[in-house]
């Protein structure tokens, strides 16, 4: 938060009379004294037990403002529940003097599960332990017409503020389609997270939108909020922050209220969650010589109208001087204790602050750090490759994660390198395979990608292996609402007659086809039993449906007609980029400003790459119907594939890591819109990435990457150079791919019995149960028919045609290029040559039947003669 001040200022609150009031709660009373005598008779609390030091002072440390730096694995959750568990059973405070904040409902909810298991019995009374935004609902109903509200506000959904977004850009007299809502919808958030109103925002901000329109349509949107008498998520802590800042009465009572504040995940607050629970945690001087509150409770004697004022207003003077450290007046005091990880910050994309936490001894002088630095989790290894990578930032509080003992068992942190992500998936599956025929359970094992585009090649070799998996935090690649939209052009295209898929697309992107419309067509195709896209072409030829929707209608009955008269013509991957582009459902999401377009847009481009293995694309989409055939049972032993973001918080005894590559991770965005803090929040991600790993651990790099739709020649990540030696093991590949990764597969060359191999996995071991003579004898022949095997160096097949007789060789159940040849290279060093991945290059030396090659564009490869050709 670069531009906060360093204090908030307090409207020079009126003096507390010289006797203090009474407090409220059990702390001072009769029965706090005699729950504490009891406690005194029964001995150590059992919840106590188990706790290592640091742990322990974390959750007796009860007084004064305590910051607990957690590392991952370290136990925080238990410190937290402990913590507010020990204030009710000491007496402390009541359930309902004590704001517990969390952020999700879940979190809230096995919270209180674990308090209610710790004292013995459901925990009643605890109103105020929730999310920021629930407890913000719950504020704001009680004090809603001071935001100009009535109690019974409605909180609209993502989709109301788009259609209300729209409805005012519409009025302005702009084209929605240049500026659209959800583009619009996504700024406002932007500001509300930073607590930022319409005065507030810089010009700047204000003139990026609707050609300077920004500031106005901001003004006119938050006004139309309390005409319907709603608000967004966004004003759940805004209006309640600006009610604390205008009304200091009320924001008094809630400082006697609440006794301890006690907040989770600290460092993935945002500047509008920060100010909130700065302004209910910190108390204002008691100095200041002005007038009874109960004279004037709404203003005060520097009269400043905080809510026509900047929200993050002029630089205060004098506050922290007593924040938290007088011990004169018991409101004075401040319970306030925040625990998170500033290592483990990795939400920066949506808002979060990681200064909050950095800044946290500051805003608080006199506060207590408790840092928890036992691993209950990891092996030495691996803490010790996360606390080295981390070491490189310089925007933390530093701390070493410490192991439990070592043992002798324990492997170091596995670096492979793969020729390009094909490879890389085939690997991985192997490596799963091979744990899983040792006993190692699928569900204990994890795949954690930077970006979601790279799942589908996981997905789709784990489903050529048999192997069950699952994507956690959102769907699978072929369920994803874009693949689908996608997927159902193609199925209309390839099967005219799909009714399910026409639906689904006939009005997507928007062609103002209204209900009426499309019920019109689907009863007339029910009528005449016939498909929809039929029902559409006869319709279109009445005066059935108004002119605007026959018009939209004949251009969609236009285009599938077109596009199905190209299946026979055009390469199906071609077709596929034509049906997206003349449809306009890619330039939808090209003209979407929302964070998850550009995501959408690399998954549509993964779609069409996936396309190019598959002969037709009627052979595609019957690969994706037994894809989807997969079901998720949450019960199943499965693999977990997730992206790192949607990693934190969980373990696993195995994780693997692909994609450690210059510009995927970090991810190059990151690296242009954050400089050295995009950077630093990368390598926090690298971090959280190292520690949910147990006993196992492989990160992977490749060498080549298709990234959006063009091949890449990609470069080790700079993180790899930051891991220490000595947690670092090299792994020899097992891939015969790439030209020289290694040589293990080859071994089998030649011999006799196809099934003579060094393959291990289930899948292997049920073929090797089945073979039989028959398959050992007519290896490559079906039903006893000759059947030619379709490959590299193949006569009359493939890439390569007419190169000479040259069988190919099964390995494993692979077919590759024969890689050994007693005849020289027809080449020569300087021969002009082309390869279909890398392009042109000059041939630099021979090896028998190995070229290397300097590319025009790829750099030095090493590759097989009968790859290349001539130019």
């Amino acid at each position: 938060m670069s531009d906060f001040p360093d204090d908030i200022p307090f409207f020079g609150e009126p003096d507390v009379p010289a006797t203090p009031k009474p407090q409220s709660g059990p702390k001072a009373g009769i029965a706090a004294r005699a729950m504490q005598a009891r406690n005194q008779q029964r001995g150590e609390p059992d919840y106590l037990q188990g706790l290592n030091p640091e742990q322990r002072q974390a959750v007796e440390t009860t007084e004064g403002p305590v910051l607990v730096l957690a590392g991952a694995g370290t136990g925080k959750t238990r410190v937290l529940t402990t913590r507010i568990a020990h204030i009710i059973q000491q007496g402390l405070a009541f359930p309902s003097q004590i704001l517990a904040v969390t952020f999700t409902n879940k979190a809230a909810r096995e919270m209180k599960e674990r308090i209610g298991h710790l004292l013995g019995g459901a925990v009643e009374g605890m109103p105020w332990l929730g999310t920021f935004h629930s407890i913000g609902v719950k504020m704001l109903r009680r004090h809603a017409e001071l935001a100009g509200l009535r109690s019974d506000f409605t909180i609209l959904d993502t989709d109301d503020v788009i259609r209300l977004l729209k409805q005012l850009i519409q009025a302005e007299g702009l084209d929605d389609k240049r500026w659209t809502p959800r583009s619009f919808s996504m700024m406002i958030d932007g500001w509300k997270n930073k607590g930022y109103g319409p005065s507030e925002i810089s010009e700047g901000d204000a003139r990026a939108f609707a050609n300077g329109k920004g500031r106005e349509l901001y003004y006119a949107y938050q006004e139309r909020l309390k005409t319907l008498n709603a608000c967004d998520f966004g004003d759940l802590l805004l209006h309640p922050i600006r009610i604390f800042r205008k009304h200091p009465d009320i924001l008094r009572e809630y400082h006697t209220k609440f006794r301890y504040i006690l907040v989770d995940e600290y460092q993935d607050t945002n500047t509008a969650q920060y100010m909130w629970l700065r302004l209910l945690a910190q108390r204002p001087s008691s100095n200041a010589n002005t007038q009874s509150a109960s004279t004037q409770p709404h203003s005060t004697p520097n009269a400043t109208d905080w809510s026509s004022e900047p929200m993050r207003g002029p630089h205060g003077a004098g506050e922290h001087s007593e924040l938290g450290v007088s011990a004169k007046k018991s409101t004075q005091q401040i319970n306030i204790c925040c625990v998170g990880d500033d290592d483990q910050s990795i939400y920066g994309w949506r808002g979060a602050e990681v200064d909050n936490i950095l800044r946290f001894d500051k805003d608080f002088p006199g506060a207590t750090i408790i840092r928890l630095e036992r691993n209950y989790r990891s092996t030495p290894h691996i803490l010790g490759a996360a606390s080295y990578l981390i070491a490189h930032n310089e925007g933390r509080f530093g701390k070493t994660l410490l192991p439990q003992a070592a043992s002798e068992d324990d492997q170091k942190v596995h670096v492979h390198a793969a020729w390009d992500s094909e490879e890389e998936a085939r690997a991985v599956g192997e490596e799963i395979e091979q744990a899983q025929r040792r006993g190692h359970l699928l569900n204990d094992m994890a795949i954690l990608v930077r970006a979601s585009f790279q799942m589908r090649e996981f997905e789709d070799r784990f489903v050529t292996l048999g192997l069950n998996y699952r994507v956690i935090g959102g769907p699978r690649f072929y369920e994803r609402q874009e693949i689908r939209d996608a997927m159902a052009y193609f199925r209309v295209v390839a099967q005219p007659a799909d009714d399910l898929a026409f639906e689904r697309i006939v009005n997507t992107p928007k062609r103002g086809l209204g209900e009426a419309s499309l019920r019109l067509v689907h009863d007339y195709a029910r009528a005449k039993n016939m498909p929809m896209l039929q029902a559409a072409e006869d319709l279109i030829a009445t005066e059935e449906l108004k002119p605007k929707a026959r018009s939209a209608l004949r251009e969609v009955v236009e285009n599938f007609r077109r596009w199905q008269g190209l299946l026979d013509n055009k390469s199906h991957t071609e077709l596929a980029e034509i049906i997206l582009d003349e449809s306009g459902y890619t330039a939808m999401w090209q003209n979407d400003r929302s964070a998850e377009a550009p995501g959408r847009l690399e998954n549509l481009k993964e779609l069409i790459r996936s396309m190019e293995e598959y002969e037709s694309l009627r052979g595609f989409l019957e690969h994706v119907a037994l894809v989807m055939d997969t079901e998720q049972n949450e019960g199943m032993d499965a693999v977990s594939i997730m992206t790192l973001h949607s990693a934190k918080g969980l373990e696993f005894q195995t994780v693997f890591l692909p994609g450690w590559e210059e510009g995927l991770f970090p991810h190059q965005r990151a690296l242009d819109e954050g400089g050295r803090s995009g950077l630093e929040e990368e390598r926090r991600l690298a971090y959280v990435g190292l520690t949910r790993a147990k006993k196992n651990l492989h990160i992977w790099f490749v060498s080549n990457r298709r990234i959006h739709g063009m091949w890449q020649t990609t470069i080790p990540s700079r993180f790899l150079e930051e891991l220490p030696e000595e947690h670092v093991d090299i792994a020899e590949s097992d891939s015969s791919y790439g030209g020289g990764y290694g040589q293990s597969r080859f071994d089998a060359v030649g011999r006799g019995d196809p099934f003579a191999n060094s393959y291990s996995t289930p899948g292997w071991q049920r073929a090797q149960q089945n073979r039989s003579d028959a398959t050992r004898n007519n290896w490559g022949s079906r039903s006893g028919a000759n059947v030619e095997r379709i490959g590299y160096g193949e006569t009359d097949s493939g890439f390569g045609a007419g190169r000479g007789s040259v069988k190919g060789k099964v390995i494993d159940g692979e077919l590759v290029a024969k890689s050994v040849s007693s005849t020289p290279s027809d080449f020569k060093v300087g021969d002009r040559v082309f390869h279909m991945k890398f392009g042109n290059g000059n041939v630099a030396s021979i090896d028998g039947n190995k070229l290397t090659i300097d590319f025009d564009h790829a750099g030095q490869k090493r590759v097989i003669d009968s790859f290349v050709k001539r130019v």
